[in-house]
């Protein structure tokens, strides 16, 4: 396979100009598919170039590590608040995370459901589209973000549109306390129920997720007294559904899905309605399934060559085989029409596979 390692974003551009193929994107190769393509690996755009801890803002190239990254802001007691979920084991997949990755997958944790998902993060970028321009947009402080919010369109774009070079984000200090409660053997119904009356309490969860079979669980984070008084009330609130007792802090287990990463069969992430999840997950009779943010995620193993969206029957979501051979499923006519016209703008030649 032909592996293409510009050092430079000026090397990335004259490489696009020359593409008369498709080419694939990849950054730590630890998440997403590959295409049959040429590969352009961003490795070589890495680097921190500028952290001010003070005004919650870094600056980083594309190709720079994750860890790297979270490494900088944990000796500054800040942190990426979007919890950047570590898919390699549940993946099959080696490697190092890169910052470019993550926001061109728009990767996010279970925290997402209180502060947003990795694009709610992404201050400005630079990428280079299928032309070989090099086109900068938003800031590198928050209050420079103007003009169109092309940050917003790549991030989760998976390449499609362009190769992000440099990001920059918004970080956020690590909280004083953390807490968690677990309901344990609870149906996949009253799971749901009862995180979603957590979620719809007003004592600011930051994380609410079902493991049929381990138990259901809640965070609380904040100042540490503000974690105990909420902590108080939510086991008061959540009393009707049995057991509520605090538990050590399960969620890198459930950001990176590890409950379902030794386990065979086909991988598939499903987007729902939080009222409809247990029902079609039902329907589609899965081997094993977490559920995160109160069951509008969804990460289910399947017998092999199961297309979960033949078994679902009417839902309102979005179903990803992750692992396995199921096609992309085809876009509404009108989406449609709009991704067409994005690529051609941004991708005239039809390089980006």
């Amino acid at each position: 396979m032909n592996v293409m390692r510009p050092g430079t974003e000026v090397e990335l551009s004259e490489l696009i100009r020359a593409a008369s193929g498709p080419v694939a994107v990849r950054g730590g190769g630890t998440r997403g598919r590959m295409a049959p393509a040429a590969v352009l690996a961003t490795g070589g755009l890495a680097g921190i170039r500028l952290y001010e801890p003070g005004a919650l803002t870094m600056v980083a190239g594309a190709g720079t590590a994750v860890e790297e990254i979270e490494a900088a802001l944990a000796v500054e007691g800040q942190r990426l608040a979007f919890e950047v979920p570590d898919l390699r084991r549940l993946l099959g997949r080696q490697g190092a995370s890169t910052l470019g990755g993550v926001v061109a997958e728009n990767a996010s944790g279970p925290r997402r459901v209180s502060v947003g998902a990795c694009r709610d993060f992404c201050l400005g970028l630079r990428f280079v589209d299928g032309t070989g321009r090099v086109i900068r947009n938003g800031g590198r402080v928050m209050k420079n973000v103007t003009g169109y919010d092309l940050v917003k369109l790549l991030a989760g774009s998976r390449g499609q549109l362009g190769i992000i070079t440099e990001v920059a984000l918004k970080v956020l200090p690590r909280p004083e306390g953390e807490a968690t409660l677990c309901l344990p053997g609870l149906s996949d119904t009253q799971a749901i129920a009862a995180l979603s009356a957590a979620l719809g309490s007003p004592y600011e969860v930051t994380g609410a997720a079902h493991l049929p079979g381990q138990g259901s669980y809640l965070r609380i984070e904040g100042f540490a007294d503000s974690v105990r008084y909420r902590l108080r009330r939510l086991q008061d609130l959540l009393a009707p559904f049995g057991v509520v007792e605090e538990v050590p802090s399960p969620w890198a287990a459930i950001r990176d899905v590890m409950a379902l990463a030794d386990l065979p069969g086909d991988l598939w992430r499903l987007h729902l309605v939080p009222s409809e999840a247990a029902e079609v997950v039902a329907r589609i009779g899965a081997r094993a399934v977490v559920y995160d943010w109160g069951g509008a995620l969804a990460w289910l193993r399947v017998a092999p060559g199961t297309d979960v969206r033949s078994l679902a029957g009417a839902y309102r979501g979005h179903a990803r085989c992750l692992i396995g051979d199921a096609p992309e499923a085809p876009e509404a006519p009108a989406l449609a029409a709009l991704t067409a016209g994005l690529r051609h703008q941004f991708d005239p030649k039809g390089i980006f596979a």
